[in-house]
């Protein structure tokens, strides 16, 4: 990816963090990217083109800072199948600026596909490969486990992430307490799913 294409792309983050995805405005994310109009056209087309590289650029920044993208740049990872899980999961309540837009700028093209379908394909991709990221990371804890129930489990575990995410970003939630009710969270859906292998 170019420079100047990154840099619009992280604007369109910013500009959907701070204004919701009706506040995006080609000229304000062209002033925010420090480019032209008719640069962000030639490489996006159109609007639904920016959302919809806003979002690839969302979900791969995240994967970035939790350690499951290419590059890891959050670093090694644990050994342990269960420390590997719960790090991943509790990297998305960080209290720093890129992880915070982040989970907002993802808040925002969710509620916007609620009334706009034109997003909704993307964001059920985008949110099946996270659940299935989260799912291996699970058989890897419990590998007697059973495929439905590992995938159920990683359902209800970034389901439970999304929800703390609104309440942490919102001031409703300290941050020690959310990374707390996650990890309590896995260990109840190991228990589950550890009573499953033992019944296979």
């Amino acid at each position: 990816m170019t420079d100047r294409r990154r840099a619009i792309l992280a604007g369109a983050a910013r500009v959907i963090a701070r204004r919701g995805v009706r506040g995006l405005r080609v000229a304000d994310l062209a002033a925010e990217a420090g480019v032209s109009t008719a640069l962000i056209y030639y490489h996006f087309k159109d609007r639904p083109g920016i959302l919809r590289q806003a979002l690839a650029f969302i979900g791969d920044r995240a994967g970035r800072y939790t350690g499951t993208g290419e590059d890891g740049a959050a670093g090694p990872g644990p050994a342990d199948p269960r420390e590997l899980l719960e790090r991943t999961l509790l990297l998305e309540f960080q209290d720093l600026p890129e992880v915070r837009e982040n989970s907002t700028a993802w808040g925002e093209l969710r509620a916007h596909s609620v009334f706009d379908p034109e997003l909704r394909d993307e964001l059920a991709a985008a949110g099946a490969a996270w659940a299935a990221e989260v799912a291996d990371l699970l058989a890897a804890v419990c590998p007697a486990a059973r495929p439905g129930a590992v995938a159920a489990a990683a359902e209800r575990l970034t389901a439970l992430l999304e929800g703390l995410s609104v309440r942490w970003l919102s001031g409703l939630l300290p941050v020690g307490h959310a990374r707390g009710l996650v990890r309590e969270a896995i260990g109840v859906e190991i228990g589950r799913l550890g009573s499953t292998s033992a019944r296979v």
